[in-house]
């Protein structure tokens, strides 16, 4: 699909690419459905939880030094500053610089959204710019703009000479989608679309673009990439707008993550030719070597690589292969957003371990390029099958499926549900850390924390003991499969 930067909207996840929040089947169903294209998501007459798409666009916004982030919308709608604060000041103090991103909400009130509050925004971007002089301004919209239609673009080209510096209008609204990832779609297509600018001629670089949530490998993956003769520039973590305006010149764009940065690694690939490596993700040795021989192939590093590999392999294969016989026969159930889900399934699979059970938050049918995402076209085609359902975050659904498969362990990326699958009773391994299986060394770390997490249950079993769930024995007893033969 083409990707239309002349218009700072762009369309949500569910039109663009056919994105869906529920589903439950296997996951070769799951897979061969969203290559034939006759996927179609189911709807909840109930929804626990999920999360709003704006906190994911301004928290990727907010992690760029030194700009601006207004957030035009009530003062509730500000909740999103404090996440935003963590990603600028707190980040940049672990790298160790300086960052004076900030965030401003507007503050609208009843008047404003009756009668509009245009002067409003456009008088607090003018003081926003004189009093904290950012080197870019984002200006975002919210659910209550949305709903009133308030035109921030045109305030924004109104202000655009007298400003000075790139700004451009965010719309994210929270209503707009289901899917929270969208957000991320939303930020990479206001850089994208404002901060990237044309290649200058006669540069020849060696740099590739990494997206990634929180850089915590960053000094592993330059002294990785040195190997290579490559340069990452890490986004949008501690960026600056200067590295920003400079993407169209990199060798290549990758990502730590699918749905993190599909959108802007199809963007700058059909905008400015860089190609965007498509492969399965880093996770485990086979994620891994994948990823690195297809950076090779586009970067033409491909002899380099194969020697790092091998220098690797002598190194962590054998330590890997004698712990993979204390996880054999260990049964799992995950629940993450599916850039992870199906990477995670695939290394666990690498391990030896049995997964009964995967959920994914949301489930992307086809990437901008049209393809199915790579990680379930390798589960597909090296023909691994188990029970998968996308859950939107939907607690009660995970503890369900706990309590009917019992497993040896949960895998999360969402700090509530590993609470709750340890409620429960079961050993829960919280895969915060983007980078926790990021190649050979950090899969074998992984792997030991496996190890650890089942055999040693005492914490599960004692906080089990002390809890009391608010699911009763009916809910638990509940025959999904009688319920689905009756509404037919």
């Amino acid at each position: 699909m083409a990707i239309n930067l002349s218009n700072s909207n762009l369309g949500t996840r569910e039109n663009r690419i056919g994105s869906i929040t529920g589903y439950i089947g296997s996951l070769k169903d799951l897979a061969e459905k969203s290559e034939c294209g006759t996927l179609k998501g189911c709807s909840r007459c109930f929804s626990q939880s999920s999360s709003c798409l704006s906190s994911c666009a301004l928290n990727q916004l907010a992690g760029i030094r030194d700009v601006a982030i207004i957030h035009h919308g009530p003062v509730g709608c500000s909740v999103a500053g404090a996440s935003a604060y963590y990603m600028s000041k707190v980040m940049s103090k672990k790298r160790g610089v300086t960052s004076n991103t900030v965030y401003v909400g507007t503050d609208m009130n009843e008047n404003d959204t009756i009668f509009g509050s245009t002067q409003a925004l456009r008088d607090i971007i003018i003081e926003v710019n004189k009093r904290y002089s950012p080197k870019a301004i984002f200006v975002s919209s919210s659910c209550a703009t949305g709903i009133i239609g308030e035109d921030i673009d045109s305030i924004v080209d109104d202000v655009r000479d007298e400003v000075g510096v790139p700004i451009v209008a965010v719309h994210c609204e929270g209503f707009k989608s289901r899917i929270w990832a969208t957000g991320f779609d939303i930020s990479d297509h206001a850089v994208l679309q404002e901060i990237v600018q044309p290649p200058r001629e006669g540069i020849k670089s060696n740099k590739i673009n990494f997206k990634n949530f929180f850089e915590s490998a960053r000094p592993e993956i330059i002294e990785i990439f040195k190997n290579f003769d490559l340069e990452p520039v890490f986004l949008y973590c501690n960026s600056t707008i200067e590295e920003l305006s400079h993407l169209s010149e990199s060798l290549a764009t990758t990502c730590i993550c699918g749905t993190l940065g599909n959108y802007l690694g199809n963007g700058l690939e059909e905008k400015y030719g860089v190609p965007y490596v498509r492969s399965i993700n880093q996770c485990g040795i086979v994620g891994f070597e994948t990823w690195l021989r297809e950076i090779g192939k586009v970067t033409g590093r491909s002899e380099k690589i194969e020697k790092y590999i091998e220098e690797q392999r002598a190194i962590y294969l054998p330590q890997i292969e004698e712990i993979k016989k204390e996880l054999k026969g260990l049964t799992a159930v995950l629940g993450m957003g599916p850039g992870y889900t199906f990477e995670v399934s695939r290394v666990l699979n690498e391990l030896g371990i049995t997964v009964k059970w995967a959920l994914a938050w949301h489930y992307d049918k086809k990437y901008e390029n049209g393809d199915v995402p790579p990680s379930m076209k390798y589960l597909l085609e090296n023909d691994i099958d188990f029970e998968a359902s996308v859950a939107d975050q939907q607690n009660y659904e995970v503890m369900n499926i706990l309590n009917r498969y019992k497993p040896d362990m949960y895998l999360s990326r969402h700090p509530g549900s590993t609470v709750w699958a340890i409620k429960n009773g079961t050993p829960a391994i919280y895969v915060a850390d983007e980078y926790m299986i990021f190649g050979y060394k950090h899969t074998l770390e992984f792997a030991k924390t496996i190890l650890d997490a089942v055999k040693n249950r005492s914490f599960e079993e004692n906080l089990a003991k002390r809890s009391h769930l608010p699911y009763t024995d009916w809910w638990y007893q509940q025959d999904v499969d009688k319920f689905l033969e009756e509404a037919k």
